[in-house]
């Protein structure tokens, strides 16, 4: 039996209007961004002095470097007001000219190395905060909670339990320790996340390439698209998307490395048996069952991933509130110089058709 969905309102905002296009002429649907923060200290609290949070911050800051962890620190405290208040929030989007918001926990609060019964009080920490902070503004702010990798078996429930609290899905790191979400005991997650129709949204936390990567936010500007491109290749050649179709996966900072350079996948697919064998098509053909965010930096990058994995399957993102995302997702998508269509789609069209929003009525009218 599917989880139950929240019946709450899917409106957009009040005057069903956002006048943000291509071409600067007013538009009636809304302008959806489907990568934005939520910090919530609780989780924090709850975790504080746990067996296993130093070793995990010790390696965060091998991996980071002293250098990114002095300037992250700084970065993060002044935003907390847009990350934790719905009213600064709301005023932020106000300016961006985002009418809706996709927002999903800091990944800092993956907390994969919790035993189960502290990842149980983490996913349903961070599912009702989420959920709380969504319902003060119904309609402008829908939510991701989390699902305990580390735990398989035990993620199944988490997402269950974020649908019943009417969040849309779930949002997961790029692997989990000793697992790669190719294994198969997340076979039953992916099962359930078909069934229900729950987004889930990958998001990388830290890299595994280690002190390679601790100088000049390399862990970030290099290791955030290398953990996408391998988490994707994972589900990819895997097999994984052969066997859901149907799921509904958003890959956030455009997928990283491996849409632009799928071809290197799609040669070794048909010239070699061993990476041939997991999956029925050319690596290239399942980026048109992917979503992924616009969030790549370059509006020749999102030209490209536009290209290869086609209009229809991107979607705003900002990264809202952190300084690796963008204060302008709007102006930064202008950039790519799109067509009406695709400019329109990529804003919030595909988002609205994804997350089954209802869309926003022109002067009182269906």
């Amino acid at each position: 039996m599917a989880a139950r969905r929240s019946t709450r309102c899917r409106c957009a905002r009040s005057d069903g209007q956002h006048h943000d296009d291509a071409q600067g002429a007013a538009v009636t649907s809304p302008t959806v961004d489907v990568h934005a923060h939520i910090l919530i200290p609780e989780i924090e609290a709850l975790v504080a002095g746990l067996p296993g949070l130093a070793e995990a911050r010790e390696l965060d800051a091998r991996r980071n470097g002293p250098a990114a962890l002095a300037v992250s620190g700084p970065m993060v405290g002044e935003r907390v007001p847009r990350l934790t208040d719905t009213a600064v929030r709301l005023a932020a989007m106000d300016k961006q000219g985002v009418d809706i918001q996709l927002i999903s926990p800091s990944p800092s609060h993956y907390h994969y190395w919790a035993d189960e019964n502290t990842a149980d009080k983490v996913y349903r920490t961070a599912n009702e905060m989420t959920a709380a902070h969504c319902a003060a503004a119904p309609g402008r702010l829908y939510g991701l909670g989390l699902a305990p990798l580390q735990h398989p078996g035990q993620a199944v429930h988490a997402l269950d339990h974020a649908l019943e609290r009417g969040l849309l899905g779930v949002e997961i790191s790029s692997h989990a320790p000793g697992r790669e979400l190719s294994d198969p005991a997340y076979e039953p997650f992916w099962s359930r996340a078909e069934e229900t129709g729950a987004v889930v949204f990958l998001h990388p936390f830290g890299c595994t390439l280690d002190e390679r990567l601790d100088r000049w936010y390399l862990s970030n500007t290099v290791g955030q698209p290398a953990e996408n491109a391998v988490a994707l290749s994972h589900l990819i050649f895997s097999g994984v998307l052969d066997r859901y179709p149907g799921l509904k996966l958003i890959a956030a900072h455009g997928g990283g490395y491996l849409p632009t350079h799928i071809g290197r996948s799609d040669h070794a697919w048909s010239a070699r048996t061993d990476a041939g064998a997991g999956c029925a098509q050319p690596p290239s053909s399942y980026l048109k069952r992917i979503h992924f965010d616009s969030l790549v930096h370059d509006p020749r990058v999102l030209s490209s991933l536009i290209d290869v994995a086609g209009a229809d399957r991107v979607l705003l993102g900002s990264d809202f509130p952190f300084d690796m995302g963008t204060e302008d997702p709007v102006g930064a998508l202008r950039a790519a110089r799109l067509s009406t269509t695709d400019f329109d789609a990529v804003r919030g069209g595909n988002a609205v058709a994804l997350l089954r929003l209802a869309r926003p009525q022109r002067g009182g009218t269906p």
